[in-house]
């Protein structure tokens, strides 16, 4: 049998994570890893003790804001950024791992907290129609190493991700 690399193993826990997200519009996931252990995971969804938007809002989901984003909901790398930083975790020289190309207000997020390198799985300029990652441009502007995951998942379904 062999050892699968760390960036798949990650990457395939952060498409897994992502199935765990209420919105009905997508799903992601991410994973926070700092020599070769996991620091964090998240996903996208409401701040806890508020509605999940597949329950509260089965057909539509939550209401948009001025920009046409989720009203209500914390992006996945946030999710996995807040509970690190609850926990006390240093972030500086960690690695993201997200299913899904970071917007602009998670970037501006991550470079402050110190993760240095992003590995993103979809292209958040391809499923919005853009012209290029705005995230991802920032990130690399600001000295994140940002690259697209190029390995190999077992259980990865485009679908799932992207509903």
């Amino acid at each position: 049998m062999t050892r699968p690399a760390f960036d798949d193993i990650y990457m395939e826990l952060a498409v897994n994570i992502a199935k765990r997200s209420h919105c009905i519009k997508k799903h992601v996931g991410a994973v926070l890893a700092k020599d070769t252990r996991i620091i964090s995971v998240g996903y996208n969804g409401p701040p806890a003790n508020t509605h999940n938007c597949d329950e509260e809002w089965p057909e539509e989901g939550c209401a948009r804001d001025s920009k046409g984003s989720c009203s209500l909901a914390i992006h996945a790398e946030q999710n996995a950024i807040l509970y690190a930083l609850k926990n006390n975790a240093k972030l500086e020289g960690s690695t993201m791992y997200v299913t899904l190309a970071p917007c602009l207000a998670c970037a501006r997020i991550i470079v402050s907290t110190g993760i240095n390198k992003l590995i993103y799985l979809n292209s958040y300029a391809e499923y919005k129609g853009l012209p290029s990652d705005e995230g991802i441009d920032f990130l690399r502007k600001f000295g994140v190493e940002a690259v697209k995951y190029q390995g190999e998942l077992q259980n990865h379904v485009m679908n799932d991700l992207l509903v």
